[in-house]
């Protein structure tokens, strides 16, 4: 059973800090440097100087980011900028956000998970990891002792009958509220009433929980679990890193968004759509259908009006050609990754990496892959001619995720995307004593 439990979060005095807007930073990992100094200059109190400190020249082993970060958290208890609760609470979290003129309210509660290694129990990953950033995180937990951000975790609930619980409490109480630099607001109830939290607690327990975005940061968690046990830190079942937080969201959430992740292919210079139809045509259908940014947009409706996986889309940079290309081999699939299973070779960005990258257009020294996620950054990338080829990849759905991770294999790095990311600053959970 998932173990979700209330704790003593730490969060800012703003009376002190100033404005939540100006405290707020997205996680790491969509963090590039200009918008890394745009939130240091926000406020001497924002969350990036702990979640991504920038680096200095002369960094050594004993002068880093990681360093930095442990002595601006001191310095900011110290001065009493964070003030933890004084009540074990569950905080339901709300984003408000706009994709492609629609706008989405996405729902749900941050608690601490009890960790348990993958493939033990009932949190499961969908998608692979890479080393360099559970590196960096580790320094930063070894540094900190800190969740300073949630991952981000979803369960079934088609009846929405968890969050529910919390309906009566949140029309009673305003919420605190922050907008980021995307416009996204986010609103943050913390509840305390302990009838409220044993309902929420004991339905969580029969459910299973996906991780949707985090797996970094949760697999970091259990190294450092790993560690502070063998330190003699952990005595018990209830110390504070046996626990990561986490913000759980129904799988039926309204606004619960999946935006696709296209590629930028870089390493195939002068490649021109004569050249993809022919390396592709043996196991796929082409068509062809224009030129430029309008091109680009048709195909990108045709495969949201598929709604399929078989779908793609390529754009050559040195023609500006635009195509569409339909999967018709699934055997050759079979036999290239025999070991997952029928849905995870189904996919459109396993077929994609699969087959079409690592095998029909496999070059030496190998191609680079950079990802976007809007149809306007690949048009725009094709203008810059910052890449040789641009791939339109369907997005996965809830049931790709649910149905991958229950199998317990993962899918192809970046293989989705949850719009919005979940803020760094709303609230931080101790790993050294609750």
């Amino acid at each position: 059973m998932a173990d979700i439990r209330p704790f003593r979060g730490i969060r800012y005095d703003l009376g002190k800090a100033g404005a939540l807007s100006d405290l707020i930073a997205p996680p790491y990992d969509v963090i590039d440097s200009a918008l890394q100094q745009k939130l240091y200059n926000a406020s001497p109190y924002n969350a990036i100087r702990l979640e991504l400190t920038q680096e200095e020249p002369g960094d050594n082993d004993f002068h880093n980011r990681y360093i930095r970060a442990a002595t601006t958290l001191r310095e900011w208890q110290e001065a009493d900028v964070w003030q933890q609760d004084t009540h074990r609470t569950l905080y339901v979290y709300e984003q408000e956000f706009t994709v492609e003129g629609r706008t989405y309210h996405r729902r749900g509660f941050i608690g601490r998970v009890r960790l348990e290694p993958f493939g033990t129990g009932r949190i499961f990953p969908h998608e692979e990891t890479m080393s360099g950033p559970k590196a960096d995180r580790l320094n930063l937990y070894r540094a900190t002792g800190m969740n300073l951000s949630p991952v981000f975790g979803l369960y079934p609930d088609d009846d929405n009958e968890v969050l529910s619980n919390f309906d009566t409490l949140l029309n009673r109480t305003l919420p605190l509220e922050a907008t980021d630099h995307l416009g996204v607001i986010s609103r943050i109830w913390p509840i305390v009433d302990p009838g409220v939290i044993n309902k929420v607690t004991a339905l969580m327990q029969e459910k299973p929980v996906f991780i949707a975005d985090g797996h970094h940061r949760y697999e970091t968690s259990l190294k450092y679990l790993d560690e502070r046990r063998a330190a003699g830190e952990v005595t018990t079942e209830e110390a504070a890193p046996n626990f990561v937080m986490m913000m759980l969201v129904s799988m039926s959430d309204p606004g619960l968004i999946i935006l696709p992740t296209h590629r930028l292919i870089s390493g195939l210079a002068g490649i021109t759509a004569s050249e993809v139809e022919a390396m592709l045509g043996e196991h796929f259908i082409c068509e062809r259908i224009g030129t430029g940014d309008a091109a680009a947009q048709e195909c990108w409706e045709r495969i949201e009006m598929d709604g399929s996986q078989s779908l793609l889309a390529l754009g050559t940079m040195a023609d500006g050609v635009w195509l569409t290309a339909r999967f018709r081999s699934p055997q050759v699939m079979a036999g290239l990754a025999m070991e997952h299973s029928p849905t995870w070779r189904d996919l459109g960005v396993s077929v994609l990496h699969i087959l079409i990258l690592d095998q029909l257009l496999k070059r030496e020294p190998p191609t680079a892959c950079k990802y976007v996620h809007l149809v306007s950054e690949v048009t725009a990338a094709m203008k810059a001619q910052s890449c040789d080829l641009a791939i339109l990849v369907p997005p996965a759905t809830m049931d790709h995720v649910a149905e991958i991770a229950s199998n317990r294999e993962k899918m192809p790095p970046k293989s989705t995307y949850f719009y919005p990311k979940l803020l760094t600053g709303l609230v931080f959970n101790t790993l050294k004593g609750n």
